[in-house]
């Protein structure tokens, strides 16, 4: 059981820390939104309804400066023999060129950005949805590890509640333990009734001050 939840706690620093690398690397890229179209952030100007993404097709976001924008359209079918005839769009365009969506296969996707690198095209890389899903991932890794732990912690208290029993009342174990789920704001007066019921119990619990203080000095 300590076992598991030194795993848990192990896992749970990694995964801290790659998630705070996220965000990071997240923010940085959001501080470029000021820049051009072909070096700053497009996670706030492209929307997913632009895209074209299933199990075999992909798109990629392609920066091309304005002078190109004949040889892009009459070439970029040729880039791969894998690129969807005719998918070209213009989504963006700032003065000094515009970012044209493609849709091809995903295994054509090495070669496409090779190839346009060679004519000049700057492929654009983005990740619309990758901190929305490693949020969603992290937030579900919390909560199934948190019901682990509660119920390792559970068992830890049992065990302690028994021994407890044990060490004050002696053998044979003849108790029943119970656990009573109170409302917040009665739970002081809750303790108050049950040390009334159950203070004789406790020899400590019915000692005067003065009692409890003197046994420390004898």
């Amino acid at each position: 059981m300590c076992q598991d939840v030194l795993q848990v706690a192990k896992e749970l620093k990694s995964r801290s820390a790659a998630y705070n690398s996220g965000k990071a690397s997240l923010q940085s890229l959001e501080r470029k939104l000021d820049g051009t179209l072909q070096n700053c952030s497009l996670t706030e100007l492209i929307r997913k309804e632009d895209l074209v993404v299933s199990e075999y097709l992909t798109t990629l976001l392609v920066f091309v400066p304005r002078r190109s924008y004949a040889h892009w359209e009459s070439t970029y079918e040729c880039l791969s023999d894998l690129v969807v005839p005719r998918s070209s769009r213009k989504l963006l365009e700032d003065k000094e060129g515009g970012i044209f969506a493609v849709t091809l296969f995903k295994k054509a996707v090495c070669d496409f950005k090779g190839k346009a690198q060679e004519n000049k095209f700057f492929v654009r890389e983005y990740c619309l949805d990758l901190p929305s899903c490693e949020f969603k991932v992290f937030v579900h890794w919390l909560k199934v590890h948190f019901s682990q732990l509660s119920v390792a912690w559970i068992h830890l208290k049992a065990l302690r509640v028994f021994v407890e029993l044990a060490l004050r009342y002696g053998l044979p174990v003849r108790y029943q333990a119970l656990l009573l789920q109170a409302d917040r704001k009665q739970s002081k007066r809750l303790e108050d009734e049950l040390a009334y019921l159950f203070g004789y119990l406790d020899p400590t619990a019915t000692a005067s001050k003065a009692e409890v203080w003197m046994d420390g000095w004898i």
